[in-house]
């Protein structure tokens, strides 16, 4: 997949980078396996705003992905296209089953039409072949990891995204995975992933370029504290893009106290037993 630039025909224009589309080999999604978003605006069941800068956004379907994979078990699958998905920076891929069923996975790296993939425990180590953890040798690529067993993948889903498998404990049934963010956690073996890296590489380096294609994604202008009026932020009183004044420490939008760079996790979280190692990348 490649990148495109525009001519600057206006200041908004100069800087612009966007896909040229050139991976995707269908426009039209598969009817059968879209369905129609409501949008909340950030807005809870009474109306009130509860997650700011959200709102407005282009029309579009949502479609329905298999992050599972358990249920068509040792089914060859085969690549029928390569499609561009709204709500995701990776791309999508429609696989035609051998029992006639349709579905939509994520795309990997190197993907092409007409690839043969399958799921289970008879697949070989090859790209875009999902297994459990058990069954994949060490310092392979993996994405779309389960958390637990035979539920769905949780992690790794975004573009140009993968873990690797670093090592085992045959004893103790777990399996070391280093995540992107550069922790290591121990999951259990019995957990499924899928082979390789996810691909559309290239997202990192698209520049939206204007006001007008953020509003058109769903995201409203962000707005700092400090420069709203004291009756809807704390920070808000001063002139401008002015510091908070005499402001003795930062406070959240809610008014309670915080302290910039500090660690939000919870001390007692459920999942900290996992952690081997901590992350590297904030």
């Amino acid at each position: 997949m490649t990148l495109k630039k525009y001519k600057p025909y206006t200041p908004s224009r100069r800087y612009m980078i966007w896909y040229d589309f050139s991976d995707l080999t269908k426009k039209r999604p598969e009817k059968s396996l879209t369905i129609s978003k409501k949008r909340t605006g950030g807005r809870n069941n009474s109306g009130s705003v509860t997650s700011r800068s959200m709102g407005g956004g282009h029309k579009r379907l949502y479609r329905l992905i298999d992050f599972k994979g358990y249920d068509k078990a040792n089914i060859p699958a085969k690549v029928a296209s390569i499609e561009y998905d709204p709500y995701r920076t990776c791309r999508i891929a429609l696989l035609n089953f051998a029992d006639g069923e349709k579905k939509y996975v994520i795309a990997w790296k190197t993907i092409k039409v007409g690839d043969t993939v399958i799921c289970g425990d008879q697949a070989p180590i090859a790209h875009g072949n999902r297994k459990q953890l058990k069954d994949i040798p060490e310092w392979v690529n993996i994405f779309n990891l389960e958390v637990t067993p035979t539920t769905s993948g949780k992690l790794i889903k975004s573009a140009w995204s993968y873990a690797s498998l670093v090592g085992k404990d045959n004893l103790l049934k777990i399996v070391f995975i280093k995540l992107p963010s550069g922790e290591v956690r121990k999951f259990n073996e019995n957990c499924r992933a899928t082979i390789w890296e996810i691909g559309n590489d290239q997202h990192q380096n698209v520049v939206i370029g204007k006001a007008g294609r953020q509003r058109r994604l769903g995201k409203k202008p962000h707005v700092l504290g400090k420069n709203m009026n004291p009756v809807d932020h704390p920070h808000g009183w001063w002139e401008g893009h002015s510091p908070i004044g005499l402001k003795r420490w930062q406070k959240s939008f809610a008014g309670k106290r915080v302290t910039p760079g500090i660690k939000t996790r919870k001390s007692k979280k459920w999942s900290t037993k996992f952690i081997i190692s901590k992350r590297t990348k904030n």
